[in-house]
């Protein structure tokens, strides 16, 4: 079995909900001697996109993403272990979650299963996150870094409200936002006020690095 084939009932398997194809799948990539992210990207992440896009579109709902983020979880289970990233040299913490109204968490779990490879201490408040817990939450754990995502275009406004809810918190000047999510780009991150933008989940490392660098004055 090629790994595009591979790939492809992985994908499949996660659409499906298939929990113990995904793991075996999972597993049989490591046998093969394929690189845990690529595996996790083209089988894992390409399959959540096109959930996302169903949800989208009105032909599946948030059950369905669940069952099918469940399947999903059982290829990180075995691939996470795997996974090779750089320990950050700035270590610093973050609070991340998934804006209000938003239920599509795979992109966010991602990005949190490199940062806690790189060694930040990362506070996970999951999805559809009020605006009031991701500031409550940072005013309690200080944070370098508060990461938000959304997937949906109906959320992403949630976003610039919530760079605002920090300055009425006062404690914008305190950290770093970024957000991440597929509808949103560099110039979106940078109209409502936040700091940074990621792309994907090793470029939000190395964004999240160059962010605390700066922060606590590492050039």
């Amino acid at each position: 079995m090629s790994k595009e084939e591979l790939f492809k009932k992985m994908s499949d398997a996660i659409l499906s909900g298939d929990r113990d194809e995904t793991t075996r799948l999972a597993r049989e990539s490591l046998k093969m001697g394929l690189d845990a992210y690529e595996t996790l990207s083209a089988g894992c992440v390409k399959a959540m996109g096109i959930m996302s896009n169903r949800y989208d579109k009105g032909e599946t709902f948030a059950p369905d993403i669940l069952v099918a983020s469940d399947a999903m979880y059982g290829a990180i289970e075995v691939l996470k272990p795997h996974i090779k990233v750089d320990p950050a040299k700035i270590p610093g913490t973050i609070v991340i979650g998934v804006i209000e109204g938003d239920v599509h968490d795979i992109g966010k779990n991602i990005v949190k299963i490199l940062f806690d490879l790189g060694g930040f201490r990362v506070i996970d408040l999951g999805r559809n996150v009020p605006m009031a817990t991701f500031i409550e939450s940072a005013r309690e754990n200080k944070p370098d870094i508060l990461a938000a995502s959304a997937l949906i275009t109906t959320t992403m406004v949630g976003l610039e409200e919530l760079v605002e809810k920090t300055k009425e918190a006062g404690i914008r000047d305190k950290l770093k936002i970024m957000v991440g999510g597929a509808p949103l780009s560099a110039e979106y991150a940078e109209k409502i006020g936040a700091d940074a933008y990621a792309p994907n989940a090793p470029q939000a490392l190395k964004v999240a690095e160059g962010l605390i660098r700066a922060q606590k004055g590492g050039g």
